[in-house]
């Protein structure tokens, strides 16, 4: 569904006043301004008087809004419930019971000048494929978009995005490229991360170097985009009739940055088999042991999913004793002890809320072996075989 002309729908509060715009000009009165009453396209307050007169109209007709999410309204009619998400000028919709989406159709058609786009099919670059066995979500044409734009539509393909015996570091004695094609790259693919999770870590480790950029780390973004160029209808598949429990992957990289010997974190969340929010980011500190790193990483992945609680709440989802799943002993052992032991001094105190989520039951804390450790492709550079296997467990595949 899409409003049209949205922001000529709000109303402002302020005293506003512009110029007489062209062809609408007296010419007996030329310095005269007109005050406005509603707000227009360029205008500071015509984003926020949208919102203001959208969910008003909304609240006033039945709908309750989120609490974390202010863009999301909801509508409960027995045991039916209408979800709705509002992005500027565009309303996503669905419904338990097909009635209700009519009704809202209708409503808001009443209401507003509106457009309906039929089935979610496309949406901010993403598309949205929708069948009986689930949902596809790809960018499958902004990936060939991005292989044409960079001339890399030719050439042989690789199976991982990254070589596991390269290490890339600041290479200070490296040839320099240049800055904006290759910012131009890492921000084409920084994109493309919102359906290709398995590609994120190479992209975050290559955009540390934006600010002077050498041929080896242009190397390692083509070889992005090679891997890219033989995975373009990959896309992340979300299966129907899922068992619908949130629970989290936690992993580092101890000391993996050869500049500053800093850890990578990297945390993907599931609802049931299905991943809907994955990191990556490299440490504000250096950590003592690997114990410290996962620990850390750990408290990254607990905040990911309290918020995730908090947000699933709007949806009427409640959730008890989150598991965190982490390959590491120490720093679980760590996360369940309470008694503050001298080894743990050093370990900032920000760290350890996850210690007091886990002693509160919100969180739990297991031990998981490395081989199932769905986070470590968001660490490190993996073998083609282990790739493909955590790709696929992801939900990562191929999509026709």
């Amino acid at each position: 569904m899409d409003v049209k002309s949205a922001f000529l729908n709000g109303l402002i509060q302020e005293e506003v006043y512009v110029k007489q715009p062209p062809g609408f000009e007296i010419f007996s009165r030329p310095n005269d301004v007109y005050k406005l009453k509603k707000a227009l396209y360029g205008l500071k307050q015509a984003p926020r008087a949208w919102y203001d007169r959208l969910s008003s109209f909304l609240l006033q007709n039945g709908f309750t809004r989120g609490k974390v999410d202010t863009t999301l309204f909801v509508f409960e009619k027995g045991q039916d419930c209408l979800l709705v998400q509002i992005y500027v000028d565009d309303i996503i919709f669905g419904a338990t019971n097909e009635s209700l989406c009519k009704k809202f159709s209708k409503l808001m058609q009443g209401e507003f000048e509106m457009s309906m786009m039929g089935e979610l099919n496309f949406f901010l670059g993403l598309q949205i494929k929708q069948c009986q066995e689930g949902i596809y979500i790809s960018q499958s044409k902004y990936t060939k978009e991005l292989l044409k734009k960079y001339g890399i539509e030719e050439g042989r393909t690789v199976s991982t995005p990254m070589a596991t015996n390269v290490k890339i570091d600041k290479d200070e004695k490296g040839k320099p490229v240049d800055e904006s094609k290759y910012r131009s790259m890492i921000d084409s693919l920084l994109y493309l991360t919102a359906s290709r999770p398995d590609i994120l870590h190479a992209v975050c480790l290559c955009a540390r170097f934006q600010s002077n950029p050498k041929e080896s780390h242009m190397s390692a973004v083509k070889r992005i985009f090679r891997y890219l160029k033989g995975t373009i209808q990959y896309g992340l598949f979300y299966p129907k009739n899922e068992i619908f429990s949130l629970k989290g992957y936690s992993d580092s990289d101890y000391a993996g940055n050869i500049d500053d010997r800093k850890s990578t974190s990297g945390s993907c969340q599931f609802l049931g088999d299905c991943l809907v929010s994955w990191f990556s980011k490299k440490q504000n500190c250096v950590s003592l042991s690997t114990a410290e790193a996962e620990y850390i990483s750990a408290a990254f992945c607990c905040t990911q999913l309290l918020w995730m609680k908090q947000t699933l709440a709007d949806y009427k989802c409640s959730f008890e004793n989150v598991p965190i799943f982490c390959d590491n002993i120490s720093s679980i052992n760590i996360a369940q002890n309470p008694v503050h032991h001298n080894r743990t001094k050093h370990i900032e105190i920000r760290h350890h809320f996850l210690r007091d989520c886990v002693s509160k039951q919100k969180i739990e804390i297991s031990f998981v072996p490395s081989q199932d450790q769905l986070a470590d492709i968001f660490t490190k550079p993996l073998s083609s075989e282990t790739f493909a296997s955590i790709r696929a467990r992801l939900g990562i595949m191929h999509i026709e």
